[in-house]
């Protein structure tokens, strides 16, 4: 077995290394208090070729492989969880179905915009009333002279105030009693497409999350993403490297937090030692400090699984399951090392806590991924 990065792999890690710690890191704390979209940030991922990373260079992507995916996304999230979860959601959630299931001719106009940057990648899929449950897709597009109406609502869309389009889920029919759900590419700017961003979330402040209301919404069926009747596996398909992307996630905010940790655990005295010197703090040390590179190794699997084009599904959730749940664990501790300081929003912990809990909800809850994994070793 090689653990080694490629070149190319240390070489993108050293880019967006020292551009997240050089560009993204030093406003992380005042996005967070603003809630300001980090907008010219990607500005700048734009121009280093990094928005369409993972996609064909024949579209205006770079042809990178999903271990760089997992790479960006986790050392941006090191700086600032609200810009990685912005990236990683533009990739696996945006780009990633239309570079899947989209004709070459949807590909030429939608994903070379996703790729250039000129839009943000976003995916229509959870409902007030559907989210873990997909199948309870409420949202309807009904078929007539060529044109798809789509009336219903969708909730928690990640980056929609800044995409120009985005494919979501909605039911075309039914058979036999059950839903025939189908993904279609919308415009928002279409008639009758609302985009609502006022959410108060717990953290992840300066990411963009939005509620979308569809009244009566025409869109050519031409729009229709894959085939009719398949948007159940087509989304299934798009969340299992979804969740790579929020193992990443995970792994970059809870680096942070025991790097700081780390740091300040050496700098505080207490009886007249650093506290870094007492083994109860060296112990909670050493256990982050394992978890984050269990999780990292996880990851990194799953994602060399997805470039291998083998079977992913049970280690995608493996990785997304145990590295969401160790970073929530890890910011725990990263605050109870600083004590009354990491209480404080100046020391960073706090929000890195904040931030690290929708990582065990978006891309199916830990319960969720627990049902994945059980169906996965044949437990039912």
């Amino acid at each position: 077995m090689n653990f080694d990065l490629t070149q190319e792999q240390q070489m993108i890690q050293r880019t967006i290394r020292e551009f997240s710690q050089d560009r993204v890191a030093p406003g992380a704390l005042d996005r967070d208090r603003n809630k300001a979209f980090p907008q010219d940030i990607f500005k700048e991922l734009s121009s280093l070729g990094m928005m369409g990373l993972p996609f064909p260079e024949e579209f205006g992507g770079a042809g990178g492989d999903t271990t760089s995916f997992a790479i960006v996304t986790e050392e941006l999230s090191r700086a600032c969880g609200s810009t990685g979860i912005t990236y990683s959601a533009h990739i696996s959630l945006g780009g990633a179905p239309i570079n899947m299931f989209g004709t070459q001719e949807q590909k030429e106009k939608y994903l070379t915009k996703i790729c250039s940057g000129e839009s943000f990648g976003s995916f229509g899929l959870t409902e007030p009333n559907a989210g873990s449950d997909a199948g309870g897709t409420q949202t309807t597009a009904k078929e007539s002279d060529g044109t798809y109406t789509i009336s219903g609502n969708k909730s928690y869309i990640t980056n929609a105030s800044y995409a120009k389009f985005l494919a979501l889920t909605a039911v075309t029919g039914n058979h036999d009693g059950k839903k025939e759900i189908s993904a279609i590419i919308v415009p928002t700017d279409a008639d009758g497409f609302t985009v609502i961003d006022n959410y108060e979330k717990m953290g992840l402040h300066s990411s963009n999350t939005t509620e979308l209301v569809l009244d009566e919404v025409k869109v050519p069926t031409e729009n229709l993403l894959g085939k009719k009747g398949e948007g159940f596996r087509q989304f299934l398909m798009t969340l299992d490297g979804g969740r790579i992307g929020i193992a990443a996630m995970a792994v970059g905010i809870a680096q942070a937090a025991y790097e700081r940790a780390l740091s300040y655990s050496k700098e505080r005295k207490q009886f007249g030692k650093s506290i870094s010197s007492f083994q109860a703090t060296q112990f909670k040390l050493a256990d982050m400090a394992m978890k984050i590179e269990l999780a990292r190794n996880m990851t990194y699997k799953a994602a060399w699984l997805k470039d291998q084009e083998r079977k992913f599904t049970k280690e995608a959730s493996m990785a997304k399951l145990y590295a969401s749940e160790i970073c929530m664990e890890v910011c725990d501790e990263a605050i109870q090392i600083h004590g009354g300081y990491g209480y404080m929003k100046e020391y960073h912990v706090e929000r890195y806590l904040r931030d690290a809990k929708l990582l065990e909800i978006g891309e199916g809850t830990s319960e969720i991924q627990r049902m994945v994994i059980s169906r996965e070793i044949g437990a039912f």
